[in-house]
């Protein structure tokens, strides 16, 4: 048998100096569009009970259910890249001052 004389591995301490804009847009758009399709029920099963509603309440609460079904992914999607990319540019600024954030790795 072989022994193993390596010795084991410190944690490090690591900082983060920069974070590029536009990746955390886009991560951010995709991860807030996701979570944007996890409301379409929600409104679908408000266009469901608006059904029963008298004739003219009926349709506003249909297109209404049914547009924030459609439109809430891509809503949160962009909001998610402008903010994302917002929140980055500010961090660098932020980071430059205070030197960012510090991270342990192994």
């Amino acid at each position: 048998m072989t022994e193993n004389n390596t010795p084991p591995a410190l944690p490090t301490t690591r900082r983060i100096k920069r974070i590029a804009p536009l990746q955390l847009g886009k991560m951010l758009a995709i991860l807030y569009g996701i979570m944007g399709l996890i409301f379409i029920p929600f409104f679908l099963v408000m266009s469901a009970f608006a059904s029963q509603m008298p004739s003219p309440q009926r349709v506003g609460f249909l297109a209404l259910g049914a547009g924030f079904a459609l439109f809430v992914p891509v809503i949160y999607a962009a909001m998610g890249f402008v903010f994302g990319a917002l929140g980055a540019l500010i961090y660098n600024v932020v980071a430059k001052w205070v030197g960012g954030i510090e991270v342990e790795v192994e």
